[in-house]
């Protein structure tokens, strides 16, 4: 009989595990930097952060009292020549 597995099934979702490898070469053929797909997830992780934290930095500032500053029209306690 045949055994069933299930690593060799996949949805046509499941296309996180297809990694894509990215590298930058120098004009002398020296390695540079690699870039894969994992530093693509945490950059586009980082930039949804990064924008609920300006949305929310942004509604607090707009929503707290001003802190202008107004001068006394009180005279001084004592004058001093």
């Amino acid at each position: 009989m045949n055994k069933f597995d299930s690593t060799k099934v996949r949805t046509k979702f499941d296309n996180t595990s297809e990694g894509w490898l990215v590298q930058v070469y120098s004009g002398d053929r020296r390695l540079l930097c690699v870039l894969d797909s994992s530093h693509a997830w945490t950059f586009l992780l980082g930039c949804g952060f990064g924008l609920l934290l300006a949305v929310g930095w942004f509604n607090l500032a707009s929503y707290s009292p001003s802190t202008t500053y107004e001068p006394s029209t009180a005279p001084p306690e004592m004058w001093i020549d």
